[in-house]
């Protein structure tokens, strides 16, 4: 989207045929359409270092997150990856780790916080408009696993519900992370315990699809945050809300372009995205004059420009200082706290909903 980074070479299949067929869809040539990460890990950290990949995405379900991220770093390569970062918080404190050692890029597509009003969130928080906070509410009702979807063949449910490639978490590790990841980034507060109470609605569906939990934040805040995928007749509604000692934010995914600022004392202020009173982090991650549609691949592709800003600032050997935006995407600390989230959530749960410090 932003012409910042071409796609050269992949292993798009878990099965060698369907992957090299896939690369040729994609127009790569043969040579770089592989039949696996490994092969794939291999081959490029073979060629000379001015024709090799520079970094690779992983877009698999769960339980391959961990393998094809290991394996690049210890070959040289920078990772960039779907959420929740590992099958598990061992896995990803293992993952972190390698990353810390070896000195490589890692990020996390948490792409919600790609948005540009996300981003304005974040600002006026940190600017301190809002006071300091008091409390936060998260939501991520979703309804397309109402039914037993996954007894269908649909492969996407298929696997969101199988802890075998999902892992300890349903609804809570697919969706809950994104508003606990939200809540986090806009607020600049890290959660520190919580109590959670996870139900399986749908007869015979083995992970949970439906997570009601309290927060407790470092620094006093208080928060509540809701996952469901049988609310039916919800698509991806996420929305969070702050509420500070003087003023509240609240903004919707479903809305993305506009941003509430509630207040005590005069009428509430409606924030639009692509104006030029926004902050700079705001303007930034804009592309189109205001009122046009932009959202979620947008957002996406602000992770991706960011990310490879950074390794480009690598590639010249240029520092970049703590507040560039280059580093503004989610990294393995985040991906840590996320996998910390969803086994404190199960644990909380398996408890009755007893109160759970996150374990990082």
């Amino acid at each position: 989207m932003d012409q910042q980074v071409d796609l050269v070479c992949g292993a798009f299949s878990s099965d060698p045929e369907k992957a090299r067929a896939s690369g040729s869809d994609l127009f790569l040539p043969v040579a770089r359409c592989y039949g696996s990460f490994e092969e794939m890990i291999r081959s490029e950290a073979a060629l000379p270092a001015d024709q090799r990949m520079d970094f690779i995405s992983i877009v698999t379900p769960n339980h391959v997150h961990f393998p094809p991220a290991k394996m690049a770093l210890e070959h040289g390569f920078h990772v960039l990856s779907d959420k929740p970062a590992t099958f598990n918080l061992e896995e990803a404190k293992a993952l972190q780790a390698l990353v810390r050692k070896s000195g490589l890029l890692y990020g996390l597509t948490h792409n919600y916080t790609g948005y540009p009003l996300v981003k304005e969130a974040r600002h006026l928080v940190a600017s301190g408009k809002l006071g300091k906070i008091r409390k936060v509410v998260a939501e991520y009702p979703q309804g397309w696993l109402a039914t037993r979807l996954e007894a269908t063949g649909q492969k996407q449910a298929a696997w969101r519900t199988d802890p075998k490639r999902s892992g300890a978490a349903g609804c809570i590790g697919d969706i809950g992370t994104h508003a606990e990841n939200l809540a986090e980034y806009i607020t600049g507060l890290k959660i520190e315990e919580l109590a959670a109470d996870l139900t399986a609605f749908v007869k015979g569906r083995k992970l949970d699809d439906d997570g009601n939990i309290l927060l407790r934040f470092k620094g006093g805040a208080k928060g509540v945050l809701h996952a469901s995928q049988i609310s039916v007749g919800e698509e991806n509604n996420l929305n969070i809300r702050v509420y500070g000692e003087l003023g509240g934010l609240e903004w919707h995914q479903k809305e993305p372009n506009t941003l509430l600022l509630k207040w005590p004392d005069q009428p509430m202020q409606v924030y639009r995205t692509a104006n030029g009173y926004l902050s700079d982090a705001a303007k930034g991650a804009g592309r189109t004059p205001p009122s046009h549609p932009e959202g979620y691949l947008e957002a996406f592709a602000n992770i991706y420009k960011n990310f490879a800003n950074a390794i480009r600032a690598r590639i010249e050997k240029r520092k970049l200082t703590k507040d560039d935006p280059a580093l503004d995407y989610p990294k393995i600390d985040d991906g840590v706290r996320g996998m910390a989230f969803i086994e404190a959530v199960v644990m909380s749960s398996q408890k009755n909903a007893a109160w759970t410090k996150l374990d990082v």
